[in-house]
């Protein structure tokens, strides 16, 4: 199965087509929004997109790890990270889909 990655130039081409902005306004308005989305969870708040699902930012706490390769122990610092839960419809969607 192939699978294919969708960019921020497809997702502009498809605002271009579907939309009827100029291609400069297309990319414009995306960088709009990933920069909101981006904003907001840079500053601790979630981001809801209906039938879509919620990006949330949560901080994880220092750990010991270990490398798999050499089996050596090291601390893993403390750091945020983005974590998104897909909306009950999103996971319906993508279950009931014919692709796989």
């Amino acid at each position: 199965m192939d699978r294919k990655t969708l960019t921020r130039q497809d997702i502009s081409e498809a605002l271009y087509r579907q939309i009827g902005l100029s291609k400069h306004e297309s990319a414009l308005m995306l960088e709009s929004v990933l920069k909101q989305i981006s904003n907001s969870l840079i500053y601790g708040e979630t981001v809801k997109l209906s039938s879509f699902g919620t990006f949330y930012p949560r901080q994880k706490r220092e750990r010991v790890g270990r490398n798999p390769k050499t089996g050596v122990t090291a601390t893993i610092n403390a750091r945020r990270v983005i974590s998104f839960k897909p909306s009950k419809l999103m996971k319906e969607r993508i279950n009931n889909s014919e692709k796989h």
